[in-house]
């Protein structure tokens, strides 16, 4: 898979992609985060790439043709599944959508930056547009590293252990269970029997029930999503 991000401040993304696992990812030749610096198509000698908004207002507004002639001169190279603009305006970035967009091959996220893209890119251009939450960041950059890690932890062969996402939070439109490790009892603290017994059906029980229980307690409107 290859992910382009198009942005105003490349330096944001040096760091989520340069560790862990999207650094294993990218080792392995399973995934390619490309950050295209959109001044590199800015306008004039200072490389303009926004300007004031018409109709008045507080804000600079990213232009178009600084954006357009990146979105193009990329689509030119290779066809993107999903042209996705990062905006708190958007549904909710969810796993389930993390899943599906997984199974891509190239995807272009656009960050938004100042009071926001000219209207008309949205209109055009964009095929999706996504949120990470109901707040407001400076910039797009830190939500397109969260959505790149979404996506790319889940790409076949990235993580360790192929089955170990399967078991995330949301996977099931549950919360995950609690989880224990060495030693089994720290300061009078114990880990619960049942994980100690080597009955796995029991085990995968008990997590089902935890996982239910947490849910519950923590994110009810998960299980009001299940029952519609």
């Amino acid at each position: 898979m290859r992910i382009d991000i198009i942005t105003v401040q490349p330096e944001l993304l040096e760091s989520p992609f340069r560790h862990s696992i999207l650094q294993r990812a990218q080792d392995k030749g399973l995934l390619e985060v490309v950050v295209n610096d959109l001044r590199d198509f800015g306008l004039g000698r200072h490389k303009s790439v926004d300007d004031y908004q018409f109709g008045g207002g507080a804000g600079m507004v990213m232009m178009m043709e600084p954006l357009v002639n990146c979105v193009e001169k990329l689509r030119s190279e290779r066809t993107y599944d999903e042209v996705i603009f990062l905006t708190p305006d958007a549904n909710h970035f969810e796993q389930g959508l993390a899943n599906q967009l997984s199974l891509r091959e190239n995807l272009l996220l656009i960050c938004g930056h100042y009071k926001g893209v000219d209207e008309r890119l949205r209109e055009h251009f964009v095929t999706m547009e996504v949120s990470i939450g109901d707040f407001v960041l400076s910039g797009g950059e830190l939500a397109a590293a969260v959505v790149v890690d979404a996506i790319g932890r889940l790409i076949p062969g990235v993580l360790g252990d192929e089955t170990s996402a399967l078991f995330d939070s949301f996977q099931d439109g549950l919360l995950a269970p609690p989880v224990y490790t060495r030693p089994a009892e720290y300061r009078g603290w114990k880990v619960p029997e049942i994980l100690l017994s080597g009955n796995f059906t029991l085990i995968e029980e008990w997590r089902m029930e935890q996982a239910l229980q947490r849910t519950k307690e923590r994110r009810p409107d998960l299980l009001k999503k299940l029952g519609e």
